[in-house]
């Protein structure tokens, strides 16, 4: 699937990158403070809208998580955030034998 990475660059996006990460740095795959980056909470693939400020949400980008050490963006991908963040709150709490 192509994708148009461009507006990633764009001044609007930056703006609302910005914009999004004032109000919070909380990452929302692992819940850690940090984040540098944004990503749609809904896909872009699945019909999410592109520069909609309630589908963004802060996310810790190609450096990861300084706490967990997670790559928590590229964990999520494409996938819906509740499987995501199933998969990850099952890991952090999974006792083992």
């Amino acid at each position: 699937m192509a994708t148009d990475r461009s507006e990633l660059t764009s001044y609007e996006y930056r703006k609302l990158r910005a914009q999004v990460l004032a109000a919070s740095d909380i990452c929302i795959v692992c819940g850690h403070g940090a984040a540098d980056a944004v990503d749609h909470i809904i896909a872009r693939a699945k019909g999410g809208a592109r520069m909609d400020p309630d589908n963004l949400a802060p996310i810790h980008g190609n450096a990861g998580c300084p706490v967990c050490l997670r790559k928590c963006n590229n964990e999520k991908g494409d996938r819906p955030l509740a499987e995501v963040v199933q998969l990850v709150t099952s890991v952090d709490w999974f006792a083992g034998p």
